[in-house]
């Protein structure tokens, strides 16, 4: 006999398992569509901008490059934001909702079984053999089925759900990124907007001198009337543009509030003290080209995005080929309760079932030649991806190698400036030039003095979107946003 006829004297339950083992050692068949190989990133060994004395291609501390800066502020502010920024959360939500959907593709890999149970109270008609007799019947049974993924259509479903489950997760890492560079620079906004105030400040008292001795020379018929004029037109000038400096300054600092999730206005007292602006540590570490395809979240996003889509060809190829399944019931079925579990009273049926789609107006084809579609945007938005980084990091490499020249001329600028006022000053006071000088030295050091703050804020600023844009922000090692902050409950396994 057989193992085929010793199989069939088996029991319905036990030849249904007989019959998934047989099924199940099929499934090592091959799954339709193609298998997904990484694109291969073409990146330059080097950058191209010219190498900067304080760039180094060390990389090591750029996962926590704001401790470079070593203002303890700045650090519990990226803190706090990774834990409670909205944006944040709303990114772990979509990590659950894909991971939840990645355990329901995985659920259509096994069988589904099912149990229920009905009680029917019956009369039959006058008018038939029976007439107008009366049963009640009792059933109870279990129901099992399963697709048998012979053409491998749920095992792709399985591996876009698990791309796009990988993509999700990058996602977030590619949110805290961003959230810390945005967190940095409205920290480095809130320290500019604060060293304009006190240069305003200095400039006012400085112009409030000259006014009183403007003044007592015009008292004493040693100036005229314009030059006293022209003195507080300078200074009622300077006073104007600290209620726009102060409103700006607020909004940035409730622009804070709101990154890291709470209430405007709760970050007052933090800044109520002024600290200067944290200056952009030497040397800078920007690393190569090739650390940014294993770094950029954004990056492996795409290419995690490039392999689910690649996966929904082999979704949809599958539909070409028949697909076969299990079915099988095993109950009791009876007219009473007394022997609704006797030998007798069992009932079963099981046995496969094909079903091939022969005919659809080409649609299935037409699926498979859209999936193809899209496999090729989603490659071409790798690319893309992978070439707006390598140009934003070239981008700030020369940006904050021109700013640092820029901000050295400026200081040296502001000290000729200052000195130039001081020579005015004493010069008008002794009668040798008139009070254009002066007035011209004001109005340079006032210049001066706000554009060499924001100079100074920039520099700092350019070089957190080059920290940005080199992906620094989170550690491999770490698990993304779980090095900074603890996950919320459920988000462990990120």
């Amino acid at each position: 006999m057989g193992p085929l006829h010793r199989a069939c004297l088996l029991s319905p339950p036990a030849f249904f398992l007989f019959t998934a083992f047989i099924c199940l050692s099929l499934l090592s068949g091959c799954a339709v569509g193609p298998d997904y190989l990484p694109p291969q990133a073409q990146v330059p060994d080097s950058w191209h901008a010219r190498p900067d004395p304080a760039m180094v291609r060390d990389c090591q501390a750029i996962h926590r490059w704001w401790t470079l800066f070593d203002d303890p502020l700045l650090e519990t502010l990226i803190r706090e934001s990774a834990a409670g920024n909205l944006d944040l959360k709303t990114a772990y939500a979509r990590v659950r909702e894909a991971r939840a959907t990645l355990g329901i593709a995985r659920g259509d890999l096994l069988p589904e079984i099912g149990g229920g149970g009905s009680l029917n109270r019956q009369r039959t008609s006058d008018n038939t053999i029976n007439p107008g007799s009366i049963a009640t019947y009792y059933k109870t049974a279990l129901d099992a089925s399963w697709e048998i993924d012979l053409f491998g259509r749920i095992r792709r479903s399985v591996e876009a759900a698990a791309a796009d489950y990988q993509a999700s997760r990058e996602d977030v890492n590619d949110i805290l990124v961003t959230l810390q560079a945005e967190v940095a620079v409205t920290y480095l906004n809130i320290r500019t907007l604060q060293a304009q105030l006190r240069a305003s400040e200095r400039n006012i008292s400085s112009q409030k001198q000259s006014l009183e001795l403007t003044r007592a020379r015009f008292k004493h018929g040693l100036a005229t009337d314009l030059d006293v004029a022209q003195a507080e037109r300078i200074l009622y000038s300077s006073e104007a543009e600290m209620p726009l400096l102060r409103t700006s300054l607020a909004g940035a600092i409730n622009a804070m509030a709101v990154l890291l999730g709470g209430p405007p206005g709760y970050l007052s007292d933090e800044f109520a003290r002024e600290e200067p602006i944290p200056l952009p540590p030497e040397p800078v570490m920007i690393g190569i080209p090739a650390d940014l395809v294993r770094r950029r979240p954004d990056i492996r996003r795409a290419e995690r995005q490039l392999a689910a889509q690649t996966a929904r060809i082999g979704v949809a190829t599958a539909d070409l080929y028949p697909s076969f399944s299990l079915s099988g019931t095993f109950g009791f079925e009876s007219i009473s309760t007394a022997d609704l579990f006797d030998a007798g009273s069992r009932t079963w049926s099981y046995g496969p079932s094909l079903r091939w789609l022969l005919f659809s107006g080409n649609r299935i084809r037409n699926r498979i030649r859209a999936e193809d579609a899209r496999t090729e945007q989603a490659l071409l938005n790798y690319e893309k991806t992978l070439l707006n980084a390598l140009r934003e990091v070239e981008d700030g490499v020369v940006a904050f190698s021109q700013q640092r020249t820029r901000v050295a001329a400026l200081e040296r600028s502001v000290a000729a400036s200052h000195r130039n006022l001081r020579l005015a000053s004493n010069l008008y006071k002794e009668g040798l030039v008139d009070f254009q000088n002066v007035l011209d030295a004001q109005r340079s050091i006032i210049l001066l003095d706000n554009e060499l703050a924001a100079a100074k804020g920039e520099s700092a600023i350019i070089l957190v979107r080059l920290y940005k844009a080199l992906g620094g922000g989170w550690d491999q090692k770490g698990e993304g946003a779980n090095a900074f902050v603890k996950p919320a409950p459920g988000d462990e396994n990120f």
